[in-house]
């Protein structure tokens, strides 16, 4: 969004119109409702109808009624033609809007009074774009628009409660932009840290096992980072207490109470690494103020890989962002401390890439990074909505004065983000538009994980759903899925934990050590063919007692999370000490580290990369290790249950290697 929405003071130049022409006879539709206004937002006040609002028309692309298709035909493990991944050029040209979607909304805005020489096109023909005063997008919407503010951090954001368009043109157009869509950055917790604080000081005092328990907020599942002492806030890791390294004296002996790089070999049945293939790649998603600290690195690898110490990641710096060490801090550090540490432990001698995203002042969201490794997503062709994503050079006082980057950098064989949102935190037609650019990465053979969530069936911060769609406490409420994890096109990564007193080689439960596995049922996306088997065997052996007032019960739609591994008492260096860390912040890394040895591996005998791998995982449940007990808690229910086959706890289970890399192999 527009930062200090700068342009509401503006007024339209001589060549813009201030007034709508009465339009040909049009029947309006409504196009897109929001029923409520997302947390932590009010509405401020009206609009002058002469501000000038930045309107920008996302149009419908091509052949998204076969994007699955598509994508099987290289991932499904009985595809003959399994790994043919499509050049970034092939996957442009399949999915470009159509001419007649261009032809038929740039019509309407001219017999609505937009001028055509005040519309422009993106390159890739995805956007049309124009300035509006908001008495003319009124008129054009049939809403009326409203500003509003952040009631933590103040900053405003213009939006309507819901807009209409031409019947005729609901085919071509997938949202329009500024309406009730809102800002998708992703925010720093600090930002957030009173708001939460406010809304859990009951529920600290009651729960005195939180005392040693700092966690964050959204974001990552929204980004964010933990910096509140309640584990019920956040997808971001969850920090624990300090450790005495000395008196880990034999790690697989104490597995149970302190995870090690060794502990996870032993668990999961893979070797250190010994080679590196050039070809291969594996990449980790952070986004600023977030960053790593050189010394804590080096701290970690002098303990557990001392061949690694001064080592650092490649980094990849999009939008004006920097590896800051000015402000440190849990919240600053551990996110970026624990993916980095054991991702690079767990790979070596293999290179980590690290994508740092987005400057210190506007920040960045999901979409910055998919314009960074794919130009056809950019603003100036593709995805981007400008009202909750990011704009550069940043309007800003002190950001990023540079261009935007598009298609800057390349995609890694997998890219590991231990971020996100709720689902109801975005419009479906948002998250539909983003999810489908994954499908497209999947394509190109890359391999997209994310966490599941920390708060079991809750959302971020531990919110629920209210009857009337807002935000609950997180003590009742239907639940709350995260997203992109409920993308069916994303690897959702939930969490598990050794049993208490039991040895690494015994069988995991579902995390419920501070932490508790995010997991469920998307309210926004359908059941994936190659998922409808797992989730029909569930249901029918294994019914969740719930209705429709807590979940989506319909067996019609998207579950997660697909796999899971291990959550809990990582041991980090952060700040210069080693602390114990939570959650499925540390599950993801993990898995996109034995998934880069599968790539290895096959990169090794001249295959390609496994890309898109839950056709593959679904088709063969026997390569993972499933786990049957434990639950993901939350919204005043025991949550779900993890049983026999894929569950929404801990999806078909935990990674073993040598099946995995042997069915890999087994693929052409």
């Amino acid at each position: 969004m527009h930062s200090s929405l700068l342009f509401l003071g503006a007024t339209l130049g001589a060549s813009l119109v201030t007034s709508v022409i009465a339009a040909p006879s049009f029947t309006y539709v409504r196009h897109e409702k929001r029923n409520s206004l997302p947390f932590g937002w009010e509405t401020d006040k009206m609009i002058s109808g002469h501000a000038v609002l930045p309107m920008r028309v996302a149009l419908s692309q091509s052949n998204l009624d076969k994007a699955e298709e598509y994508l099987m035909e290289v991932s499904h493990p009985d595809s003959p033609r399994f790994g043919q991944h499509w050049t970034a050029k092939q996957v442009a040209e399949a999915f470009a809007p159509k001419q007649e979607s261009v032809d038929a909304v740039t019509e309407w805005l001219k017999n609505s009074g937009i001028a055509p020489e005040r519309i422009s096109k993106s390159q890739s023909m995805g956007w049309l774009q124009f300035d509006a005063t908001v008495a003319e997008a009124e008129g054009l919407l049939k809403t009326r628009y409203y500003l509003h503010r952040h009631k933590v951090t103040g900053k405003p954001h213009v939006a309507c409660g819901e807009y209409h368009i031409p019947d005729h043109l609901s085919p071509h157009v997938d949202f329009i932009t500024p309406t009730v869509h809102f800002d998708a950055k992703i925010p720093h917790a600090a930002l957030l840290k009173r708001d939460i604080e406010e809304r859990y000081v009951e529920k600290r005092a009651s729960k005195t096992i939180l005392s040693t328990a700092a966690a964050g907020v959204p974001v990552q599942t929204k980004a964010a980072v933990k910096v509140v002492t309640n584990p019920n806030n956040g997808y971001h890791p969850k920090k624990g207490s300090d450790v005495n390294i000395h008196s880990i004296i034999d790690e697989l002996q104490n597995c149970n109470v302190h995870i090690t790089p060794d502990c996870l070999r032993a668990l999961y049945l893979f070797p250190p690494n010994l080679i590196a293939n050039p070809k291969n790649s594996f990449g980790i998603v952070e986004y600023t103020p977030e960053a790593y600290l050189q010394g804590d690195l080096n701290m970690f690898f002098a303990n557990f890989s001392k061949n690694q110490v001064q080592k650092t990641p490649i980094t990849d710096l999009v939008d004006g962002a920097v590896v800051q060490t000015t402000t440190q801090g849990f919240a600053y550090n551990g996110e970026s401390d624990l993916d980095l540490e054991y991702a690079m432990a767990l790979v070596n001698p293999q290179k980590v890439t690290l994508y740092q995203v987005g400057d210190e002042i506007e920040r960045a969201s999901f979409n910055t990074f998919l314009d960074s490794i794919d130009g056809s997503y950019c603003t100036a062709a593709g995805g981007d909505d400008p009202t909750q994503d990011p704009t550069y050079p940043d309007p800003l006082a002190g950001g990023y004065t540079g261009p935007e980057n598009c298609g800057g950098f390349a995609a890694t064989k997998v890219i590991s983000t231990s971020y996100g949102y709720n689902e109801a935190d975005l419009t479906a037609a948002y998250e539909r538009r983003q999810c489908n650019e994954y499908m497209k990465l999947g394509l190109q053979g890359t391999t997209i994980l994310y966490t599941s969530g920390d708060n079991g069936v809750a959302g971020n911060g531990g919110q629920c759903i209210a009857v009337n769609g807002t935000y609950s406490n997180g003590t009742a409420g239907m639940f709350n899925p995260g997203f992109p994890s409920t993308c069916p096109y994303v690897t959702s990564v939930g969490a598990t934990q050794i049993k208490p007193g039991a040895s690494v080689t015994a069988p995991e439960e579902a995390c419920e050590t501070v932490t508790f596995s995010g997991g469920g049922f998307s309210n926004v996306f359908p059941l994936p063919s190659y998922q409808a088997t797992a989730v029909k065997s569930f249901f029918a052996n294994h019914p969740p007692p719930y209705t429709a007032a807590q979940y989506n019960n319909t067996q019609k739609s998207r579950g997660f999370p697909d796999i899971a591994a291990n959550g809990a008492n990582y041991v980090v260096a952060v700040d210069g000490a080693f602390t114990l860390i939570y959650g499925t912040s540390a599950s993801s890394p993990v898995v996109g580290s034995i998934l880069t040895l599968v790539n290895e591996a096959r990169l090794t005998i001249g295959k390609s990369s496994i890309g898109f791998i839950n056709p593959t995982l679904y088709a063969n449940p026997g390569i993972l290790n499933d786990i049957t007990s434990g639950g993901n808690q939350g919204c005043g229910t025991p949550g779900f249950t993890a049983v026999k086959g894929w569950d929404p706890v801990t999806g078909l289970g935990t990674p073993n290697f040598p099946k995995l890399v042997a069915k890999f192999l087994s693929l052409p």
